[in-house]
């Protein structure tokens, strides 16, 4: 009995250990206000076994009354398991005194003889703008009180360019070709406000995207010449510059919707409609334009990778670095960064000569931010070897242009080594070893000299006309032999002109699989495919292999070969679409739609000229 009542004892320590352990204070409050309004702040403690609590003074409030205890007990039965909770809050009533932003106290509460303390806050106060506390906030702790409601309009009031406005930031004015600029429209307002639209329109020399932003919107607080704003950032834009010189974002127009009210009607009625005092009237707010001026790219190096932005690095990793010969190695290659990451070009790998390649498959996997698209992009490459031996792969290099040092800058991976086994095949070598020397000896017999007389068996078939015979259909069965055999070898020779040949069914095999893509709305592969059918096609018809293709030299080439300019244009602005329209705003399947069907038609064209 004695030991039962022991063992009971120390549970029951040891829960009362547990619960002290598990204290917590929390403290709420708004972050803003103005002076002459009420707020409340709260002190939360998640066990209702408290000693004492103890707070300081709260600077640039005036303590109205408090604190004021309440006690919160819950009690929950979930899959058999029952469990309790319960916690006490002790509430302050302030008034903002003085202008400014002030750390409220930290609280300290005493729970089992020990001491536990509250998180600290900071609230801000706002001028007042006259309306005295009467227009304070009453909403509970942590709710923006008092902090300049959004006075609802009388009916028929003009809303003012003062009233309601946005205001729009770059990030920077004065930027290099393909430098990210961040485009800030922020909303000012006084009065209340339902909705607003807006968006950026397609813009001539800019790539775009949007950056994404809460759809539930916000009000923060600002003090402007006297009045207290409600503002909230609405939307925030991404600006990639294409061309050079004074580029213009025109001013932006917002459809806004403001809240009014119909003193006129009785607020009887309009207590059984529902409240249709309340009309909303449309308001076109314009945000004003904003200019820029765009700096060419110093002379770009020969090894410039298109990559405009500031801390880039790059890895690779080669695997596996032992293969037998015909076996596929992969070699990744992840560059990381903070810039124009989605337009850059993949890494130039030197591979051996007696590695088969194929192109990279890219996985991005990039964040858009304020500085650009930030994170990495993985490049998986692919080769084959044909022959054994141990090869090395060149260190890769990537050159990009820091926005931060104005200058470019090359890193590089280190080398890559790979050790490929030799696979032997049933066709012996024509190298005769040692080995082969003794098989060979032991193999040679005299030949016995002398006759044991030859004897005539059977029919004499020799000189006959069926021998005659024979031996014309042995010699042009060899003839024919001859001939299929030069046509062979000689066009298995000339691989130029056997890759010509294949070049439009290689490109329709691509734009099928494209077509399969565009079916199933998966745009970056779509692109990806289109991108190698046009690439693909002039580098087997043109013999140019993919890593030296550029849209100068494959023009001039086609030009030569006596294609049209007009031809010629339309595939080079084909390869341009592909680049850049997967970075445009609007109908992605009506894009991809007329990208296809250009494609197509350019490669058809080229193929009936070349």
């Amino acid at each position: 009995m004695v030991k039962k009542l022991l063992y009971i004892a120390f549970l029951s320590c040891l829960a009362t250990l547990h619960a002290a352990a598990q204290v917590k204070v929390t403290a709420k409050a708004p972050s803003q206000t103005e002076e002459g309004q009420r707020i409340t702040v709260s002190y939360t403690v998640n066990t209702q076994d408290v000693d004492d609590i103890s707070v300081g003074d709260f600077p640039g409030f005036e303590l109205l009354y408090g604190p004021t205890a309440s006690r919160q007990s819950s009690y929950s039965i979930i899959n058999g398991k029952s469990s309790t909770s319960s916690s006490i809050t002790y509430t302050y009533t302030l008034l903002a005194s003085k202008e400014g932003t002030y750390k409220l106290p930290v609280a300290t509460v005493k729970s089992h003889g020990k001491e536990y303390k509250s998180n600290q806050l900071s609230v801000q106060i706002l001028p007042g703008t006259g309306g005295g506390s009467s227009s304070g906030g009453t909403g509970g702790a942590g709710q923006q009180q008092g902090a300049s409601r959004m006075r609802t309009q009388d009916a028929g009031d003009k809303i003012t360019s003062n009233d309601l406005y946005f205001t729009v930031t770059a990030s920077k004015t004065n930027v290099y070709e393909q430098e990210a600029i961040l485009l800030t429209y922020k909303l000012y307002t006084l009065v209340s406000i339902d909705q607003c639209d807006g968006k950026m329109p397609d813009l001539d020399g800019f790539l775009i995207q949007e950056l994404p932003l809460p759809q539930q919107k916000s009000l923060k607080y600002e003090n402007v010449n006297g009045k207290n704003y409600g503002t909230v950032v609405w939307s925030q834009y991404l600006l990639f510059p294409q061309k050079t010189g004074t580029m213009k974002v025109p001013a932006l127009s917002f459809e806004a919707e403001v809240v009014q009210q119909d003193r006129s009607l009785d607020p009887f009625d309009a207590f059984f409609s529902g409240g249709a005092s309340l009309v909303r009237v449309k308001k076109t707010v314009v945000a004003p334009a904003v200019e820029f001026q765009v700096n060419p790219l110093p002379d770009k190096p020969a090894n410039f990778s298109g990559a405009v932005g500031t801390d880039f690095h790059i890895s690779g990793s080669l695997s596996p670095e032992q293969v037998d010969a015909n076996d596929a190695v992969q070699l990744r290659l992840v560059v990381s960064g903070t810039g124009n990451m989605k337009l850059m070009n993949s890494p130039t790998v030197d591979w051996p000569k007696d590695f088969e390649t194929y192109d990279p498959k890219v996985n991005d996997k990039t964040k858009l931010g304020a500085g650009g698209a930030t994170g990495n992009v993985v490049y998986d490459y692919t080769a084959v070897p044909r022959h054994g031996g141990k090869y090395s792969i060149s260190p890769v290099e990537f050159c990009y242009f820091d926005t931060g040092t104005r200058s470019y800058r090359t890193i590089t991976t280190d080398s890559f080594h790979v050790a490929v086994a030799k696979t032997f095949s049933k066709v012996s070598d024509t190298k005769v070893n040692q080995e082969d020397l003794k098989v060979l000896n032991s193999d040679i017999r005299y030949i016995k000299i002398g006759s044991k007389g030859a004897q005539h068996q059977g029919v004499d078939f020799f000189a006959k006309p069926a021998y005659f015979l024979a031996y014309l259909i042995l010699l042009l069965l060899f003839l024919a032999f001859v001939v299929v055999y030069y046509r062979v070898a000689r066009s298995k020779s000339n691989v130029v002109r056997r890759r010509a040949g294949k070049a439009g069914k290689a490109a329709a095999k691509r734009l099928r699989l494209a077509s399969q893509l565009l079916r199933q709305s998966r745009a970056d592969e779509f692109y990806d495919e289109v991108m190698r059918a046009l690439w693909g096609y002039v580098s087997d018809k043109l013999n140019l292999p993919l890593t030296s293709l550029s849209k100068d030299n494959v023009g001039e080439q086609l030009k030569s070969r006596g294609v049209e300019e007009e031809v010629v244009s339309r595939f080079l602005q084909a390869l341009e679409d592909c680049e850049f329209v997967r970075f445009a705003p609007g109908d992605p399947s009506a894009t991809m739609d007329k990208l296809y069907a250009d494609a197509t038609e350019v490669i058809n064209l080229l193929d009936a000229k070349l």
